[in-house]
């Protein structure tokens, strides 16, 4: 038996018992108006985040930005919202979506604690469509806005393979000398519209 067998037989060996993942009844946080603190919290990752009562209402306050004027290559998942300029369904290599000004994506739900979006990209033809944008603008239905990541957890239930993330506003990081840097390393701005009552 060679030094390998060995290790991965004590690894083996020494495995704890399985325990069954715990419930997360009882758990968390309220809030008196999830939807609200949502919004707020969008903000304080700094995000933008604008009320609408419906699709078309949501599409014309993105056309009124500055982030939707000044783009010339735009790429649109949410039909009715935005004028894309292109269909990302019809690019063959992930790498020709480079110089993509804005791209607007739905989210499956929002977390008011965090502001976070579960967004599963699963269905997207291209998964750098997150994380290549200039500018994302992502589309929250305000009835699928939970209070906490407990409540989040238990709405996705386990994720089926592929990927999905939780997005909580534009790209950023802090990581050098502690000064907060928008846009380090993905979309510079992040704009949820919000729909619904």
């Amino acid at each position: 038996m060679g030094a390998r067998d060995l290790v991965l037989g004590a690894v083996r060996r020494a495995q704890p018992a399985a325990v069954p993942i715990p419930g997360t009844s009882g758990l968390g946080v309220r809030f008196p108006d999830p939807v609200t603190k949502f919004a707020e919290m969008v903000a304080e990752v700094g995000g933008t985040c604008l009320r609408a009562p419906d699709l078309a209402s949501a599409d014309r306050a993105l056309r009124d930005l500055p982030v939707h004027r000044g783009a010339r290559r735009i790429a649109s998942l949410v039909p009715g919202v935005g004028a894309p300029t292109f269909d990302p369904a019809a690019i063959p290599d992930p790498h020709d979506l480079d110089g993509i000004d804005l791209c607007v994506l739905p989210a499956d739900l929002g977390v008011a604690e965090s502001g976070a979006m579960w967004i599963d990209v699963r269905p997207f033809p291209h998964q750098a469509l997150y994380v290549i944008p200039e500018h994302l603008a992502v589309v929250v239905q305000a009835a699928s806005v939970v209070h906490d990541m407990h409540e989040a957890y238990s709405r996705i239930g386990h994720h089926r393979p592929g990927f999905a993330l939780f997005l909580g506003g534009p790209s950023k990081t802090a990581d050098i000398e502690q000064a907060l840097v928008i846009g380090a390393h993905g979309a510079r701005s992040c704009t949820v519209l919000l729909v619904g009552g």
